[in-house]
């Protein structure tokens, strides 16, 4: 598959340059999805799809453009070179567009070491069905679950090559399985429901389907009777389900399109302190079998670890070469690119530091104050950063969970909410996004 692939972008690199672009790369992807979806006990829904997409960036000067397609028939590509050269010559000049120079380029990476891809075969789709069936039986043994509005199964493939005129070839494939439920308590206006899942590259360290509908079920019994929590100031625990957002917060205010715009409430704290004293945030591209791992970026560079908070200081920018270049910076590797478009920064693998206390003893410290277990809607201001969602979890009273809450809004600064972290230990291992429950101080509710 790879060798194909690797052709593919030889034959669009080798069509852009006979049809006039000065540099061009090249992104080839070969996938296979499957998903099965159960009700009631009966197969609801059986999809499966497989293609190749390929995409093309050419460069004349410093104008750009990019096409995909999703026919890889040597006249498609002849004409998708012709197309992007003509629409590049059109198109506006930036002088931070441009390939990385040959000696940036990745080499030598280790793909056996990040280990992405499964070697076991693609499961059946009667095995997937089964294992939703079971996650759905699961869920409805739970005391008080009225139904399972959901239980799915799914497996990935995927295979991507990249390639530049200017010496750049390489690929790697990965993986992932997922399977998930959706459980119902209640009737009517009354109704409640939530849900859990597990995904991973390797089907092997999955959950079992026991286990995801047992804790779907749970979960949602336990939002049974809500109502709405008193309107005030108090402390708020965002569950570690949820807590992963704030971090995303952070992150996209650090991303480095929003600070060549000058459109971050972080635009000027390089260097100040974002998080407590002995917090850090950690970007790590090569955790064995995650699924935010990979050897190089959209741009062919390499990879590497990096603290993106050190010690409570934002210590830098999530870059690409574009991004660099207008903020007179180096590339921190986090291009990301997709066959329809050119690139552009993303954070991946990230882990915050874990505190030495459990969510209980965190909930024990609060006395009385929010736990939150879901968010919806989102009112940000990526200039102040101030912060407003709906939130719905449970109320806490001397430290302990009394009743479940929904129709509440929560709000604050994200500036003083990130000061204020207090993390526990129970950050999940195998996501991406590593980030343990974390309670903020003061934050307002909106409630009754």
């Amino acid at each position: 598959m790879s060798d194909r692939l690797a052709t593919l972008t030889a034959d669009l690199l080798s069509a852009a340059k006979k049809a006039g672009a000065d540099s061009a790369d090249a992104l080839a992807v070969d996938g296979t999805a499957v998903s099965i979806d159960v009700r009631a006990g009966a197969l609801e829904l059986a999809e499966r799809s497989e293609g190749t997409d390929i995409g093309l960036r050419v460069m004349i000067g410093q104008r750009q453009a990019c096409v995909s397609a999703s026919d890889i028939k040597p006249e498609t590509i002849q004409q998708m070179a012709q197309r992007a050269v003509a629409m590049a010559r059109e198109a506006p000049i930036d002088a931070t567009i441009g390939l990385a120079d040959p000696d940036q380029y990745a080499r030598d990476w280790d793909l056996a070491a990040l280990d992405l891809a499964d070697p076991a075969d693609e499961p059946a789709p009667a095995a997937l069905q089964e294992a939703a069936l079971r996650a759905e039986a699961a869920a409805l043994a739970v005391d008080g679950v009225a139904q399972v509005q959901s239980a799915a199964a799914a497996y990935g493939r995927r295979q991507l090559h990249l390639a530049t005129s200017n010496g750049f070839s390489g690929g790697y494939g990965r993986t992932d399985t997922t399977l998930s439920c959706v459980a119902i308590t209640g009737s009517g206006t009354g109704m409640e429901r939530d849900y859990y899942a597990d995904h991973r590259t390797h089907a092997a360290e999955m959950d079992s389907p026991e286990t995801i509908g047992r804790i779907a079920g749970e979960r949602t019994v336990a939002r049974a009777g809500a109502r709405q929590p008193k309107t005030g100031a108090y402390p708020v625990l965002f569950d570690e389900r949820v807590a992963a957002s704030l971090i995303g917060h952070l992150v996209s205010a650090i991303n480095g399109s929003a600070i060549a715009r000058g459109a971050s409430w972080l635009r000027d704290d390089l260097g100040e302190q974002v998080l407590p004293m002995g917090m850090s945030l950690i970007e790590d591209p090569h955790r064995p079998r995650i699924a935010g791992s990979r050897p190089f970026d959209g741009e062919g560079l390499p990879t590497a670890r990096r603290a993106i908070v050190e010690n409570g200081t934002l210590t830098g920018w999530t870059l690409d070469l574009g991004t660099a270049r207008k903020l007179g910076l180096n590339s921190t590797a986090n291009a990301t690119r997709a066959t329809t478009s050119p690139p552009s920064p993303a954070a991946g693998n990230l882990a915050l530091t874990q505190g030495h206390q459990s969510r209980d003893d965190l909930l024990a410290e609060m006395g009385t104050g929010l736990l939150v277990t879901s968010l919806m809607g989102s009112t940000i201001n990526p200039n102040t950063g101030d912060y407003s969602r709906g939130a719905s979890g449970l109320w806490v009273e001397n430290g302990v969970a009394v009743h479940p809450v929904n129709e509440c809004t929560i709000a604050g600064n994200l500036r003083d909410m990130l000061l204020s972290l207090t993390a526990a230990n129970d950050a999940r291992p195998h996501l991406s996004r590593c980030v343990p429950s974390l309670r903020v101080e003061g934050l307002t509710l909106a409630g009754a």
